[in-house]
């Protein structure tokens, strides 16, 4: 259980090609405000606002980086150490939309695999649009992100973007704070395992290639839990750690 007066900050990166609206979005979001004219962002630029998230207070700081291939050297090292991640791309920019898939790469190579949502900014140009509401519900389904459409001008789901963000980080925390409570779980099992088969272009399986398949259908275990195999003679044993949580979260 967390202290009360423990303060949760988590560190959101906005990331997309220049001119989606990702500055126009934290001014909008902590401000309220929204502007126009489109300047730049030289580098990253920084914003926070703390909101309520289930009776707890959540500090988030957002960072804005900027789109533009010339700065990717400055803002990659701030992507270091986020727990979430905004990826966004504009209704009226196809380039924004293709580019999608090279952002979320981007952000897993510094941080992992962390919360991360993808948001079509501009909705409300959606008659100029570019892009087909089909495929982008296919390439958030692909990419196993939540996808939100927003307009920044309207101040339309721009809030929920945040909040979702804030939530699923939470859950994370609760979920590792529920599992430091549990002592290490150990499974041990004899060498022989229970099937058999042949493996790619119809050799049979070692003994080891069977127990590897069969022990990825195990359910869920993380860094502390071992799967321990016996072999019959007694002589050896093999310990297999499968670690599932590295990237859970950042204290």
């Amino acid at each position: 259980m967390r202290e009360e007066d423990l303060e949760i900050a988590v560190k959101v990166v906005i990331v997309g090609n220049g001119a989606v609206g990702k500055s126009s979005m934290i001014q909008r979001f902590c401000k309220g405000v929204f502007t126009r004219d489109y300047k730049k962002t030289i580098g990253v630029d920084f914003l926070e606002r703390i909101i309520e998230v289930n009776c707890e207070e959540v500090r988030l700081m957002l960072w804005d980086t900027a789109g533009q291939e010339e700065f990717d050297a400055i803002t990659k090292a701030y992507y270091r150490g986020a727990q979430a991640a905004v990826l966004a791309f504009s209704t009226v920019d196809r380039v924004s939309f293709d580019a999608i898939r090279s952002w979320k790469k981007k952000v897993e190579d510094e941080c992992g695999e962390i919360p991360m949502v993808i948001v079509q900014n501009k909705i409300d140009l959606v008659d100029q649009a570019v892009v087909d509401a089909d495929e982008v519900e296919m390439l958030a389904r692909e990419l196993h992100c939540r996808l939100y459409r927003t307009s920044v001008k309207e101040d339309l789901n721009v809030r929920q973007v945040f909040q979702y963000l804030a939530e699923k980080y939470l859950s994370q925390l609760d979920a590792l704070d529920d599992y430091c409570t549990e002592p290490p779980r150990s499974i041990t099992i004899d060498a022989f395992v229970p099937h058999s088969g042949n493996g790619f272009n119809g050799h049979q399986d070692t003994k080891v290639q069977r127990f590897q398949r069969w022990a990825s259908r195990l359910p869920h275990i993380v860094d502390r839990d071992t799967i321990r195999l016996q072999p019959s003679n007694r002589k050896n044993k093999i310990i297999i750690t499968k670690n599932k949580l590295k990237n859970a979260c950042s204290f």
